[in-house]
């Protein structure tokens, strides 16, 4: 395990030791008080994460079209703050033939397995809130459920546009979560754990980056990174709020905090979807010199983890400055007839390559 890990784990058990045993001395009432604190101790981040995502998006798109972008509130740093502020005190406007309760349920439904997904992740070789050994398949089924508060939005707001949209996400998520889910296969066969953080250590070694799964398991990792675009439903594949066709798709009808939500939410996603790139392809926290002896840059660490994760999360908005929108036959085409089948070979594949010893598995 690497020193500036252990020091960073080390660092935040002192500052957290006492705080915990306070709590959990209170009984009942502290352990919850304890499991509320922690999941805060994600959910706070990650929303700043998402406010200033929305920044980068709009500053990065901006220079690719030769303008500033946001300069003004805060230099253009808070716009994104402003922007939320603006959407919470804005009237919620509920349809008149709109099923209150489930049109209410949506943007929860649909929130609620974004921030529930990062549990599991590991932001360093011993910082994570849960270190479940099932962690894959718990992040497999959490990325799926996502796609309910969808169909229901669509459903609950009795509106033609909306329900489109939503059959459309539906369609759109069941294809490419096989192709993502085959891709998460091929990486337990090469890491021989569902853990997350032996993934991670099993793409240790001496080569440094040439360790990594993205090496041996290229088209997997391009596969995954593509479906994960897809499934956030953004450009080019997003079909599902189609502006020149079905306006917002299943949100057309939402305003306020509850459109607030749905926007929180997808990106929140685009942001898991890198980490989950980073960790299983790229090696997560270890370095890219691993092994080779470079005083500061073979040290491991979350900074190489968050470099990672800036790249990936900034190639979300270059792919939406850079591709015109696919045509919803051509999505299901590319899902189905060259994704899947890609998946499925290259999973014998590396089921070859781990029994002929190609990588150690679990080393």
């Amino acid at each position: 395990m690497n020193i500036a890990s252990t020091n960073t784990a080390t660092l935040l058990a002192q500052l957290t030791d006492p705080l915990q045993h306070a709590l959990l001395s209170l009984g009942a009432i502290g352990v919850v008080a304890w499991i509320v604190l922690k999941v805060l101790a994600i959910a706070v981040p990650v929303i700043l994460a998402v406010a200033f995502y929305v920044v980068w998006e709009r500053k990065l798109i901006g220079w690719m079209h030769v303008r500033h972008g946001p300069m003004y509130v805060g230099f253009g740093v808070l716009q994104a703050f402003a922007d939320v502020f603006k959407l919470l005190f804005k009237e919620v406007i509920h349809p008149t033939e709109a099923s209150k309760v489930l049109y209410v349920l949506a943007p929860l439904i649909t929130l609620a397995p974004a921030f529930a997904a990062w549990a599991v992740v590991p932001f360093d070789a011993r910082l994570v809130l849960s270190n479940a050994n099932a962690g894959l398949l718990y992040l497999l089924a959490m990325t799926s459920l996502g796609v309910y508060g969808i169909i229901l939005a669509g459903w609950a707001s009795n509106s033609k546009y909306a329900f489109r949209g939503a059959m459309r996400s539906a369609a759109q998520v069941v294809s490419y979560e096989i192709a993502m889910g085959f891709a998460m296969v091929g990486v337990l066969i090469a890491a021989g754990s569902l853990n997350l953080t032996d993934i991670v250590m099993a793409q240790a070694g001496n080569a440094g980056f040439l360790e990594w799964f993205w090496l041996p398991l290229l088209p997997l990792f391009l596969v995954y990174f593509i479906s994960g675009v897809a499934e956030t439903n953004r450009a080019p594949f997003d079909v599902v709020e189609g502006e020149s066709e079905i306006v917002a798709g299943h949100m057309v009808e939402y305003s306020g905090s509850q459109f607030a939500l749905f926007f929180l939410a997808e990106y929140a996603n685009m942001i898991l979807v890198s980490f989950l790139t980073s960790l299983f392809f790229m090696g997560g926290w270890l370095s890219p010199f691993h092994g080779w002896g470079i005083p500061l840059l073979s040290v491991d660490g979350w900074w190489w983890l968050f470099a990672k994760v800036f790249f990936f999360a900034s190639c979300f908005i270059w792919f939406r400055a850079t591709f015109p929108r696919y045509r919803y036959d051509q999505i299901m085409r590319l899902g189905w007839k060259v994704f899947i089948p890609v998946t499925l070979a290259w999973i014998c594949a590396t089921a070859l390559m781990a029994y002929y010893g190609v990588f150690e598995v679990g080393a």
